[in-house]
């Protein structure tokens, strides 16, 4: 099932970020935050934006969620979104469909845009964008330092809805966590996860 992270998940979430940290390079992260860290990140991001989890049979496999661009208020329309898929988890189609319902609640959350940054080449990553409907945007070179090297970062972008002339404020996820319109969005995985 897709639902909203809770407190509870913070060490399932660690455990699937951790690789990442130690040993890849789609987080510039470079120290492993703990447990009680990761906590306290699902619960501030929650109070704006969407972080869901699936999660079959007791046990957290993937995790999105989606998260400030930038820091000026003429940015609100815009998030980045992240996604990070248990080792063991891979090509079963989650990542497609836990990203799906991540870009479905920022719709309704009144968000135009989405941004995925990827450190290049990234080729699941930009697969899985591109398939997503996410467009190349650019590429910042060699900006950032990692496992000894410098990398290539690119980023993708998706217009998720027409933007309006004089938008309303974007609705903060608590408040949209609870309608009918999202809950809609939260579906079963069939039993083989496709």
């Amino acid at each position: 099932m897709i639902r909203i992270a809770r407190d509870e998940d913070a060490a399932a979430i660690h455990a699937i970020y951790a690789p990442s940290v130690i040993d890849g390079v789609a987080t510039f992260e470079t120290e492993l935050p703990g447990v009680d860290a990761m906590r306290e990140r699902i619960r501030t991001r929650l109070q704006h934006y969407p972080w869901l989890v699936w999660e079959e049979a007791g046990e957290v496999l993937a995790y999105a969620y989606a998260g400030r661009f930038r820091e000026r208020a003429a940015y609100d329309w815009i998030a980045e979104t992240s996604i990070y898929v248990r080792a063991d988890a891979h090509r079963r189609g989650i990542a497609r469909k836990l990203y799906g319902v991540l870009l479905d609640a920022m719709r309704l959350q009144g968000i135009n845009q989405a941004v995925g940054v990827i450190t290049l080449p990234g080729t699941a990553s930009v697969a899985m964008h591109e398939t997503m409907g996410f467009a190349a945007a650019g590429i910042w070179r060699q900006c950032g330092y990692k496992l000894g090297q410098w990398w290539d970062v690119g980023v993708w972008q998706k217009q998720l809805q027409t933007p309006a002339a004089m938008p309303l404020p974007i609705t903060l996820f608590p408040q949209l966590a609870g309608s009918a319109n999202f809950r809609d969005l939260l579906v079963e995985p069939s039993a083989d996860g496709a």
